[in-house]
């Protein structure tokens, strides 16, 4: 039993960790994204929800050794760890190349004039299929984040602002296939309806067969 209280202790001291660290981390960055959102017209909410996502809240090691906090791939200097993840000399300077890197790529500047700076779900969606991710929920995360601890708030929104309605759900019916089987030397309706699970009834009314005769080479429909 105490074993147990300690198990249970534990747990809740980490989570509890982990909560504090992503509240501390956004206290630390929330001036610098605010500063970058009104210089270049981006949701700060989008800057640190994205930062706090590919780097842990700071604690990723990419993020620990090379203050790198948007998973920017590129060449490093870095002695300690050994990493694909470009280095950068501070965590602000991190923050800056994230914008000059959404700025010089096509797919992500059309960004800029799409969308206000308040409307972080389409920017998160805007980014993802800009190919800023691989994982199909990135978008997801970063909204729920932003959601999660309110990021919003640091977008400084007007007060009549409206939030734009999420698209429609998009459902595709699923069309079916008929399924075709050629006749073959040595068949007949009954072997042919037990090798493809149906009946000979089905068969012939799908096929407007009148009697069982069947010939090589004929097509079902089954």
């Amino acid at each position: 039993m105490k074993k147990l209280l300690l198990i249970l202790v534990l747990v809740t001291n980490y989570f509890c960790v982990v909560a504090q660290s992503t509240e501390e981390y956004i206290e630390t960055y929330a001036d610098v994204a605010q500063r970058l959102a009104d210089e270049h017209h981006i949701p700060a909410s989008i800057i640190l929800g994205v930062a706090i996502h590919e780097s842990a809240a700071g604690q990723s090691k990419i993020a620990r050794y090379l203050n790198n906090h948007f998973g920017i791939k590129g060449k490093n200097s870095n002695t300690e760890i050994r990493s694909a993840y470009k280095d950068f000399p501070s965590v602000d300077s991190s923050y800056t190349h994230f914008i000059s890197f959404l700025k010089s790529r096509s797919y992500f500047n059309v960004l800029f004039e799409k969308y206000d700076q308040y409307d972080f779900k389409n920017w998160a969606r805007g980014i993802q299929r800009g190919g800023y991710a691989r994982n199909r929920s990135w978008s997801s995360q970063i909204i729920a984040l932003i959601r999660k601890y309110e990021l919003f708030q640091y977008d400084n929104r007007p007060e009549d602002y409206i939030e734009p309605a999420d698209p429609a759900p998009v459902y595709r019916i699923k069309k079916k296939t008929s399924k075709t089987y050629t006749v073959k030397n040595g068949d007949n309706l009954g072997i042919i309806a037990k090798r493809n699970h149906t009946t000979v009834k089905a068969i012939k009314s799908k096929n407007g067969l009148k009697t069982d005769a069947i010939k090589p080479g004929q097509k079902l429909k089954l």
